[in-house]
């Protein structure tokens, strides 16, 4: 039987993205053996509803120069043309038909996201529409008592282990898993950048970003208002 192509859907605020992001993308297309990795970026999460956030078209364009010229990251709109329709549930929905059976959807996930899985819509039936691959810390306790036992069951700890070993297990799978990788090891915030740029330490966070992002939030001098007052109050 042919390999199906396998596609991580990674979605997000991206506001900045930034070094972490693309190094998370980077080491799961190797350890996954993935074809792309596909940014999603949110027109605003349904988490962050009343949180000021950039205008999708600068979140859009920035991802667009960090990823130009790696043809295995590419961005969808499909979030950012349908406002209406902000929920995980119903982005992988679209995707799915998009994707086909032909494709392999891993949807890529922090532990912050899966602490709080139980309070998105229709949770439950976002874990069993793709697989899944859930990012975390070395070292932390990545819990599933807030899950049901069924999807507990389904939890696959791939921490510590290389390509050929991840393999063998995404080709024994029958359904759906969760796998959970620990592979990154960069602490980098996006918060931390926005407030790094408003209080003017312009020192600090161009090295967070790739060159192309920070020439674009310098040229239209991005973060920097709304955090002016705070830090000189």
């Amino acid at each position: 039987m042919e390999r199906r192509k396998r596609i991580a859907l990674y979605g997000g605020t991206f506001d900045p993205v930034h070094v972490g992001h693309l190094a998370i993308a980077q080491k799961l297309l190797e350890l996954f053996a993935l074809d792309e990795v596909l940014f999603i970026p949110a027109h605003v999460a349904p988490h962050k509803r009343g949180a000021a956030v950039t205008p999708p078209l600068h979140r859009y364009a920035m991802l667009a120069l960090a990823t130009q010229g790696q043809q295995a990251l590419r961005i969808s709109t499909v979030e950012l043309d349908a406002p209406e329709r902000p929920y995980t549930v119903e982005t992988l929905a679209r995707l799915q038909t998009e994707a086909g059976r032909q494709s392999r959807l891993f949807f890529v996930m922090g532990a912050d996201s899966w602490a709080e899985i139980a309070t998105w819509r229709e949770w439950e039936r976002v874990l069993l529409m793709t697989d899944h691959i859930v990012v975390t810390r070395p070292g932390y306790d990545l819990s599933a008592q807030h899950v049901t036992h069924a999807i507990g069951q389904r939890l696959v700890d791939v921490r510590d282990q290389e390509r050929d070993e991840i393999a063998s297990r995404l080709e024994e799978s029958a359904g759906e898993k969760i796998y959970v990788t620990d592979a990154v090891l960069m602490d980098v915030s996006a918060t931390a950048i926005r407030k790094s740029i408003g209080a003017g330490k312009d020192d600090e966070w161009p090295a967070l970003v790739s060159e192309p992002v920070a020439d674009y939030i310098r040229k239209y001098r991005l973060y920097r208002n709304k955090y002016e007052t705070e830090s000189n109050g």
